[in-house]
């Protein structure tokens, strides 16, 4: 769908690939839980990022490196249909605003099957950006609880923006091609509770920040 419906390609996706396969290797060997973590514009992105870190037949073999995502019910699992692929997909629909039971109940399963061995993925300003740049004010705490949760969490930062891409969007245009950077991190805090939360959040979109700077000074 991505690439002969949307006709969507990644620059340097096999660099890319294998720079994904050597983190997924090392955080593996050492015992590391891994969470990527991108600043986010449009709807597909999680499915973009998804697709420019591995192939089909690659995640076929392994399974535990495509990552967990958490997107909203809304968007992606409304019918049983829907909601059937997304969890096929590895999706754990949640609904931001809903019940707090709820919520509580999607993120603890979400850190079970990261604190398993599994690949997650999460987008630290919570939404897409209204301003089309990483907002460093829109900081999700949550990520920052659930870092703290996992056993020796380590963050992978991806960068992804298509180049006609100026502000957020529900898709990207057609034919779109897309940069993608990707920047391990090992964010730490001297701070606990919520203060903590809110560094650890703050010190990944940061990163994101610094990325997306570069982005622009070399285009």
């Amino acid at each position: 769908m991505l690439r002969f419906v949307g006709r969507y390609r990644i620059d340097d996706i096999e660099a890319t690939r294998q720079e994904y396969r050597r983190v997924v290797a090392e955080a593996t060997d050492r015992g590391s839980t891994l969470l990527l973590c991108s600043n986010h514009l449009t709807l597909i992105d999680s499915f973009l990022i998804a697709w420019a870190l591995g192939s089909a037949s690659w995640y076929v073999r392994h399974y535990a490196a495509l990552p967990w995502n958490i997107p909203e019910r809304r968007n992606f699992a409304v019918s049983l249909r829907q909601r059937v692929s997304a969890y096929v997909m590895k999706c754990l629909p949640i609904t931001r605003g809903g019940n707090r039971g709820d919520i509580a109940r999607v993120l603890a399963e979400f850190v079970h099957v990261l604190s398993r061995g599994d690949v997650g993925m999460l987008f630290p300003e919570a939404g897409r950006s209204r301003t089309g740049r990483v907002d460093l004010d829109a900081a999700a705490v949550g990520v920052g609880r659930i870092i703290r949760a996992l056993p020796r969490c380590q963050v992978l930062c991806v960068y992804l923006r298509g180049r006609h891409q100026e502000t957020f969007s529900d898709y990207p245009i057609r034919g779109e091609r897309f940069h993608v950077a990707l920047e391990l991190v090992d964010p730490k805090s001297e701070h606990g509770g919520l203060r903590g939360s809110r560094d650890l959040a703050r010190q990944v979109l940061t990163v994101l920040a610094d990325m997306e700077e570069r982005f622009f000074d070399a285009r």
